[in-house]
Order: structure tokens, then sequence, then C-alpha cells
């Protein structure tokens, strides 16, 4: 006889998070502080991957502030930069500058993401409307007629059906929640990809945040490792000898003192990132919302995705919180509040990501004059202030209960 499939279980919740990332746990600890029953569904077992965004931005820390969370982030092993500073061929400068931000911290904090993600998860697990389910898959919706109305997921214990007034979307750029909503994002692919690795440090050793000049090199100080992310033009990598053998070259030109660690280099210590930069037209659909890159993917340029999706959650908590309390379901009204709300900064930030694509992939010779940008920045200290506010705080900052 065919095995007989399980009969799911039932969770019943106010609103319903998939994805347990950045913005999905901001989102899931706010609602639950204001009194809203949530359920976060992640489909790992632990946040511990490498490879993903390491930037905690001033704006975000601000937020941290105001949860009563900065003293115990701060206790967690971190790096602080004031400044980002870029390598041209040697030729080192500032091109952002976060000390005269209005903000208590000022500074961008470098810290492992998953030290960052457990920070926010047990924050909200402290909260008694609060549930996060590790281990969980969302598969599919539920529906009522035209209105979403939950998910289907598969977890440690088999099939579940978790009903909600509101679903979110926070799975990323690959979102199934997305997908399986029908709702497609415009844009097309980046002019870039990024490969990602991990080159040995020597005590003492240090390099500039940014180092330019034949593609660019950004390397992420990790105590006893560097974690580089090195950007090249889209297409130039499919794991062959003759592709490391590029990379390697490039390395050597953008930064003679990497070019000895990375000739130990392996195809397989390489990770690949096809940068795409889309958004949805429309981010909500009845009984359903997407935030954060399953509402806008981003460009890793400035490392300010992480800094967007964690505005859109908090933005997203405020206008949602009075429509969850007061019962039924919420309406396409409030939705279409929370995309206006976060639009306006994403095409922003959108729009400046794609014009930064040539100065970032330009290979110019040792000597040649410095791209436009980089010579204005040079040329025009006071301006990296201005780069700094839109790195640090993002076009539209939010505040918690504002």
């Amino acid at each position: 006889m065919p095995a007989q499939r399980r009969a799911p279980s039932r969770i019943d919740a106010d609103c319903v998070i998939a994805g347990g990332g950045p913005a999905g746990l901001m989102l899931g600890l706010l609602l639950a502080r204001a009194g809203v029953d949530v359920v976060v569904l992640e489909k790992h077992a632990d946040f511990l991957r490498d490879f993903r965004g390491d930037t905690i931005h001033p704006s975000t820390q601000e937020a941290l502030h105001e949860l009563g969370l900065l003293d115990e982030f701060l206790a967690l092993p971190h790096a602080d930069t004031e400044r980002i500073t870029v390598s041209w061929h040697g030729e080192e400068g500032v091109i952002a500058d976060f000390s005269r931000l209005p903000l208590r911290r000022r500074v961008i904090t470098f810290m492992p993401q998953w030290d960052f993600l457990d920070l926010l998860s047990r924050a909200g697990e402290q909260e008694a409307s609060y549930r996060l389910l590790r281990s969980t898959r969302v598969e599919g919706l539920l529906r009522d007629a035209d209105r979403v109305t939950g998910v289907r997921a598969f977890g440690p214990d088999g099939p579940l059906e978790v009903r909600a007034r509101l679903v979110v979307g926070a799975d990323g750029r690959d979102s199934r929640v997305r997908e399986r909503a029908g709702l497609v994002p415009r844009g097309k692919a980046a002019g870039m990809d990024v490969l990602w690795f991990r080159l040995p440090k020597r005590a003492g050793e240090r390099h500039p945040f940014v180092q330019a000049g034949a593609g660019m090199i950004i390397a992420i100080d990790r105590g006893d490792f560097l974690q580089v992310a090195h950007v090249i033009p889209a297409g130039g990598w499919q794991g062959s000898a003759a592709d490391l053998a590029r990379m390697r070259d490039r390395i050597a030109r953008i930064s003679p003192r990497l070019s000895e660690a990375a000739s130990r280099l392996t195809p397989s210590d390489v990770h690949l990132l096809r940068v795409r930069i889309e958004r949805l037209r429309r981010w909500w659909s009845e009984g359903l919302l997407c935030i954060g890159d399953a509402a806008h993917a981003m460009s890793p340029a400035g490392g300010v995705g992480i800094n967007l999706a964690l505005q859109d959650a908090i933005a997203a908590a405020r206008i949602l919180t009075p429509a969850l309390h007061a019962g039924g379901a919420v309406p396409g009204s409030v939705l279409r509040r929370v995309q206006r709300r976060r639009a306006f900064p994403t095409i922003v930030t959108q729009t400046i990501q794609r014009r930064m694509q040539a100065p970032l992939l330009a290979e110019r010779a040792p000597g040649a004059p410095l791209p436009l940008m980089l010579r204005l920045l040079q040329d025009h200290p006071r301006l990296t202030h201005l780069t700094g506010r839109f790195v640090g705080m993002g076009v539209r900052p939010e505040r918690i209960g504002r």
C-alpha cells in the first residue's frame, strides 16, 4: 500500500513571516513587542552561513538603541569604522565619512551576520506572542478566494499549516512566497557579479576596506582571516581554471599584498553571487506583503541592502500594527501604505547603485586619472559627509514608533 501523507498540523496567528533574515526577524520582534501574535518561519536550523552581509549601519544601531539592545550588541565581537576608504592603485582616499551623522553611533560596525540575527531572535523569543520555527520551509500559500490566508510549510515534525490574517514574505531575492503569489519583479541583471572567498591574515596586517583599479576588492577583517568580496563583470566566472587564473591576475593588479594568499585558492574556495537589481511593481496582494530583498533585490555596493531591508521592517511594523490590532483582514490600503512609504528610497538607492557599476568595474593603468566620482570626493572632502549619510542612514531613515 502507498504510504499515507500525514495530515498537517495547524497554527493560528495574526501574522506569519517567511524568512528569518534581518527584515523578517526585525519585523517579528517589533510586532511581538506591540502585542501581535506572530510566527516567523526560517528554513535553516541556524544562522551560521558564510558570505552574507556583515555591515551594521549607524541607523540600524540607532534602532537597536531604541529597542534597548545596543549594549548587548556592542558586547559581541565587532569592528567599527568611522570612514570608508578606497585604495586606487595604492592611492588612498575617503569615500564616506560617518563622523557627523546625527546619531549615537557614527560608525559602520562589522559583525558576522549570524551574531546579529541571533541577537534579534533572542530578543524576540522573550516575547510571549513570538514564535520562531526553525528548519521550517514554506512550500505554498493558503487562500480563500483571492485572499492569502496563510502558508503551507514543512518542518521537523512534518507538514504544517500556519493560518494568519497577514503573510509577509521576507525570504530573500529568490522568495518562494513572492513566486507562489505570482508577483514578478521587474529589472534586469546588473552588469557585475561578486566572488566571495576567505584569505588568511597575518597578525597586524591591515588592508583598505575598498581596493580598486582592475575591478574592486572589499576586504572585511574577521580577526584571523579576511572575508573578501571581489567585483567582476557579469558572467565572468564559470569556475574554470582559466577563470581562476584571471581572478588571481586581477587581484595581483588591484592588491599585490593579497596576491600570494590568493594564489592558493581553488575554484571550490570561491562562491559566486550573481547580482540583480530588481523590484516588484506591486509589493502586495490581498493578505500578503513582501519586504526586503523579496520586494527589491539590491547590489552589494555600499552594503545598503541590509539597511534598506531593516528600514522596510521598521516602517511596516509601524503601519501594520494598528490594523493587526483591529482584528479581521488587513486592508489592501494598509499594505499599499507600506509600499508607498518605502518605494521612494528603494528607487533612489537602486538608481545610484546602477550608476556606481561603471566605476566599480573600471580597469585603469597605474598613474591614470581617478574616475570622476573619486576625484570629486578627493577634491571636495565635504562631499564624503553626504555619501556617509546616504550609506549610513539611507534615503528615508525610519525610527521605531514614529
